[in-house]
């Protein structure tokens, strides 16, 4: 039998009005990813906080995806402060889910970036559920983080 799994990327770009730094400390917060996180995913950090980030950290939360409440286990795998880290999803809704953090110092403030490698469920079916279902999701997910990441440092 031959597995294709087909892998997805999405990358978001913003420039955040603050130094470096202060930006790598606000995603160093588990506890802010309730900040940036839709309400209507219904997340909620199950790991005991504070969550000490660090390279193979662990954190698990559940989310609420289209009705249905799923439990997400991501280890950070990279941890190299303050210029990125990866996270990578353990246990979840994705085949694949790697997302690397990257951030760079510019004109007075941050450019951050967002790299999503995922796969979806579906095995012959992905190829329309990522189309229907999850793009226009995480095209919304992360439209709402930027937004919000920009409210919060002030822009």
């Amino acid at each position: 039998m031959i597995n294709i799994l087909k892998i997805y990327e999405l990358r978001r770009q913003v420039t955040i009005p603050a130094p470096v730094g202060e930006v790598f400390s606000f995603f160093s917060a588990a506890e802010n990813l309730n900040l940036i996180t839709p309400p209507w995913l219904y997340f909620k950090i199950l790991t005991p906080l504070p969550v000490i980030m660090k390279k193979n950290a662990l954190i698990d939360y559940s989310i609420k995806f289209f009705g249905l409440r799923m439990t997400w286990r991501t280890e950070i795998t990279v941890w190299q402060p303050p210029d990125r880290f990866i996270d990578r999803q353990i246990k979840g809704p994705y085949r694949v889910w790697e997302h690397t953090h990257l951030f760079e110092e510019k004109g007075g403030g941050t450019q951050m970036e967002d790299v999503i490698r995922y796969a979806v469920p579906g095995f012959v079916l992905s190829p329309l559920i990522h189309f229907l279902f999850v793009r226009p999701q995480l095209d919304k997910i992360f439209a709402f983080r930027e937004k919000s990441i920009l409210e919060y440092f002030g822009k």
